[in-house]
């Protein structure tokens, strides 16, 4: 790793600060001396505000291409279209019963249509395009439209979603509105845009109270159907107050706040953490038609070139094709590393691999690491529960308790678990109260499954360390805990940069074993192949496989114990399943999921007489 200097913190982020509390029961209760400071009633006062004090700022900006200019709206005539479309929501008599639902990838309509039905009271509630356009079967959609019954749902164009709307325009009755003008089946999102504005509209605006609910979000439903997660105006706008807090810079860079941004608003990343800072902090998003796939990267980068954000926002798979990138475009590299503030990853644990290859980039560039920092928190805590405002010395640090946030650690085996309480808390899951009292303990604070570490026991003020997933980890024969979270990481970085993404398997078993999804783009290069060449042929190759083993090796030397190593990959053919529930957008896999619906590739890796499998 780099030694090189690390740039200020100070300039950017408060001081770290937390007060640990050890119970008589053994638990111990982590929070910030820091108060929340009061905030805003609802998010709708932040657009008003800025309508007002900075009317021609841009607010949102997309583009159809990376060839065609960007369109943009300000504050003011997003205020202007908002309350528009508020008054037609208030006219159809939408409510929490009946509240909006979008389908659709993000998108200026998609932001204007949401922030018109929040601003009044109507929650609104965006599904994954993916339950929509890749899904085979629609089951999870379906059950999506019948829990919410939504009396309206909007698409960009109807032709995309048309089997969509097919499977599920029994279970509602509901308005369909398109942002494509010319959809002859579907009341236009430009229309509803321009209804006068009646004083109803003024009325219910003021009437929202911290309360109100604001939006479902839906949680992956990879162990079932999906819950839809209660967020409150408190939820969201207590969650920013606390951002504002721990990135001081934030008060002090408003109208410089410059988002390019991908992660989808269907996800509390994209929408409460990053949305939501922009609209906080009066800042412009710019909205990246691009994401961390093959074919679809290219976009990203020249949407990059386009426009250099404040700070870089995205997903660890995001980070290895971003690094591949910089390595072979020297002006983007030097632009990155002179105009971001910090990079920001979340949504998964980033591989040391990806850190350590980031600061060496950035210092060979402008001669200092870039600051990377993260957070912490799930769909029912608006995402906000833990930020790392410091410099860590390595990935994985989550960070310390945001103010207003009591977290509880509790013994479960030989893991720490955490529990989170406060007003970024959701109430529960909508119309399931049983799922909902399951959800949280005695003290109400919310069970949200995690494990972590102290980075130092004595001083919690250095931040925690995600432990994984309790439900994951699982016990070898010799009564060994393998702890899933960390050994995929380090099994990423071990077999870096074939493998995609790693699947833990080894239960009641004697040794660990790997379900890999692999990088076909970098096993192709690695082996000499086209680009053309099929994939089962790919991950057949002498190179590739060689080179698998030869990780394996590396990660038995780096941690010989039984728990911290694999003794035999499988490479997986089929991408990970979206209908599975083993994927979602943002590239985060689900270990439980993928080893249900590949208990066949499970067998293969446990059959001695196999060959399918590379072992040591």
């Amino acid at each position: 790793m780099t030694t090189a200097p690390r740039g200020d913190a100070s300039s950017l982020f408060a001081t770290p600060k937390t007060v640990a509390e050890h119970r008589a029961d053994g638990s111990i209760l982590l929070r910030s001396p820091d108060p929340l400071r009061d905030g805003a009633r609802c998010i709708g006062d932040w657009l008003e505000h800025f309508a007002r004090q900075t009317p021609d700022r841009i607010f949102l900006a997309e583009r159809d291409s990376t060839d065609t200019p960007w369109a943009t709206v300000t504050y003011a005539g997003a205020l202007q279209r908002v309350r528009a479309a508020a008054s037609w929501i208030l006219a159809q008599r939408l409510s929490a019963e009946r509240p909006v639902v979008i389908l659709s990838d993000n998108s200026i309509d998609h932001a204007l249509l949401a922030l018109a039905a929040q601003h009044v009271g109507v929650p609104s509630a965006a599904i994954s395009p993916a339950y929509s356009l890749m899904s085979k079967d629609f089951d999870k959609l379906k059950s999506m439209i019948a829990l919410l019954e939504p009396g309206a749902i909007y698409v960009s164009a109807t032709k995309p979603f048309a089997a969509a709307l097919a499977a599920i325009k029994p279970l509602h009755n509901a308005q369909i509105i398109s942002g494509k003008a010319g959809d002859a089946d579907a009341l236009a999102f430009r229309a509803i845009a321009a209804t006068p504005e009646t004083p109803d509209a003024a009325a219910a605006f003021t009437a929202v109270t911290p309360d109100t609910i604001a939006k479902f979000l839906f949680t992956s439903g990879s162990t079932g159907t999906p819950k839809a997660v209660i967020n409150t105006q408190r939820m969201l706008t207590s969650s920013q107050q606390a951002k504002a807090q721990t990135w001081t810079f934030l008060e002090k860079a408003r109208g410089d706040l410059v988002i390019l941004d991908w992660l989808p608003w269907s996800h509390t990343f994209g929408a409460n953490h990053n949305f939501n800072l922009v609209l906080r902090n009066g800042g412009s998003l710019y909205i990246d038609g691009g994401k961390p796939a093959p074919g679809l990267f290219a976009t990203s980068l020249a949407n990059l070139k386009s426009v250099m954000p404040t700070v870089y926002f995205n997903v660890p798979r995001g980070f290895d094709m971003l690094i591949a990138a910089l390595r072979g475009d020297e002006d983007l590299r030097r632009r990155f590393f002179s105009e971001v503030k910090f990079a920001f990853y979340a949504g998964a644990a980033l591989p040391q691999n990806l850190w350590e290859a980031l600061e060496q980039l950035s210092v060979e560039t402008v001669g200092h690491a870039l600051p990377m920092v993260s957070a912490w928190g799930s769909t029912e805590t608006s995402p906000l529960a833990t930020d790392c405002h410091f410099l860590a010395e390595r990935s994985g640090n989550i960070g310390v308790p945001i103010p207003g946030t009591e977290l509880k650690l509790v013994t479960t085996g030989d893991k720490l678990e955490v529990r989170v309480r406060g007003p970024n808390v959701t109430p529960g899951y909508w119309k399931a109260p049983e799922l909902t009292r399951q959800a949280f303990d005695e003290e109400g604070f919310y069970l949200i499954g995690d494990a972590v570490k102290l980075a130092d026991a004595d001083r919690p003020e250095c931040g925690l360390f995600f432990d994984g997933r309790v439900a994951e980890d699982f016990k070898l024969n010799s009564g060994t805990w393998v702890s899933v979270g960390t050994l995929r990481v380090a099994g990423i970085a071990a077999l870096a940069p074939l493998a995609q993404d790693i699947v833990v398997t080894g239960h009641g078993g004697d040794e660990v074993r790997f379900l890999v999804f692999p990088n076909i783009a970098a096993c192709r290069a690695h082996a000499g192949l086209s680009e053309a060449a099929d994939v089962k042929e790919v991950l057949a190759h002498d190179k590739v496989r060689a080179a698998i083993a030869q990780g394996l090796a590396k990660l038995k030397q780096q941690a010989a114990n039984s728990s911290g190593h694999a003794t035999r990959a499988l490479l997986l053919a089929e991408p990970p399943s979206v209908d599975g529930g083993e994927i979602t957008d943002k590239g985060y896999i689900n270990q439980r999921a993928v080893l249900t619906r590949r208990a066949d590739a499970v067998a293969r890796l446990n059959d001695d007489a196999s060959a399918k499998w590379i072992g040591l």
